[in-house]
């Protein structure tokens, strides 16, 4: 079974425990509450269905790796909906403190219910990740589901430095690349790592191999995470599916913009005239590739991508769903949205 044909099975097993868990809303003095949940989850509202759910990447991440330590992936479920409801928590604050109004090609949530609701479907995605990894203890040893529990829960501080970081730098001068390794550390990286360090936990993996599984997913999320620089910057907005302004107009400080403000050129110079205006963006695309920021952020992406496979051949996964975590990697790694 190839990557298609695994995600065809795990997607549906996917949806299905996610809104068993999310279910824990769905009464009637609360339906409201719920529509909120399901809506940004993709699953009610307009524009509704796969487009709208998202790639659902780190639950594929999480079983795919227990079934490549040759374990039955479906124990693991609980676990890969906590993941994803930790996820689209952090979108939803996201948008909030980016003031994004489109997501996944749709509004979010607090630009259709206001941001004090907005808010509180955020935190409700976070109480039910919580909850959801507790689901584990029925099928694993209690210290095996505690040690789950430490993995997610570390991840999300790890997430809430990321961000710390993210919203700091808005307003900071002087920013290198250098700056932004701990950044993306956080706010990608360590939940696809903590994704990886579940799947090889529960998957019953030795130390050694639950230590080269989170490599690969540390490294992934950065190389994950360049791409999407590159993208926010060069990418198609219809494919991307978010809101239309560039990264430049946001101002947000990703990996090509810091390199090409470390060179001091004419992007520098544009960068610190003020905020930038949506006309400027495709000549200031072109004035970041005429100063090697693109080649410099594919490059690097390139790189995290070399050691991110390293470390997938160290933990040596087995069967179709080692072959499956390959082909993942080389599809998450060349895509256009």
């Amino acid at each position: 079974m190839n990557l298609v044909g695994f995600t065809a099975t795990l997607l549906p097993a996917i949806e299905s425990e996610l809104q068993r868990q999310v279910a824990r809303l769905d009464e009637p003095r609360t339906r409201p509450f719920h529509e909120m949940l399901t809506y940004h989850m993709g699953w009610t509202g307009e524009g509704s269905g796969p487009e709208a759910q998202g790639k659902r990447i780190r639950p594929l991440l999480v079983l795919l790796t227990m079934a490549s330590c040759e374990a039955e992936w479906q124990l693991a479920l609980p676990a890969a909906a906590a993941v994803e409801l930790i996820h689209n928590f952090s979108l939803v604050h996201d948008d909030i403190q980016d003031n994004s109004d489109k997501r996944r090609g749709r509004q979010t949530v607090w630009k259709v219910w206001g941001m004090p609701q907005g808010i509180n479907a955020g935190d409700a995605l976070f109480v039910l990740s919580n909850l959801a990894i507790l689901d584990l203890a029925p099928a694993f040893p209690a210290k095996t589901a505690l040690k789950a529990a430490g993995i997610l829960h570390a991840a999300c501080l790890d997430l809430t430095r990321g961000q710390h970081l993210d919203i700091a730098y808005e307003n900071r001068t002087g920013l290198t690349v250098e700056d932004y390794w701990p950044m993306v550390a956080g706010k990608t990286a360590a939940l696809l790592s903590a994704c990886c360090a579940l799947g090889s936990l529960l998957g019953g993996a030795d130390e050694p191999k639950q230590e080269a599984y989170r490599d690969f997913g540390r490294y992934l999320g950065l190389a994950f995470q360049v791409q999407d620089d590159l993208l926010g910057i060069w990418g198609d907005s219809a494919l991307t599916g978010k809101s239309a302004e560039s990264d430049l107009v946001s101002g947000k400080k990703s990996l090509p913009v810091l390199f090409s403000l470390g060179k001091g050129g004419k992007f520098a110079k544009r960068w610190a005239e003020g905020p930038i205006r949506p006309q400027e963006v495709p000549a200031l695309a072109d004035l970041l590739t005429a100063e090697g920021a693109r080649l410099y952020a594919q490059q690097t992406a390139d790189g995290m991508t070399d050691l991110a496979l390293q470390s997938l051949r160290l933990a040596d996964p087995q069967g179709e769903a080692g072959e499956a975590l390959f082909e993942l990697v080389n599809k998450l790694l060349n895509r256009n949205s």
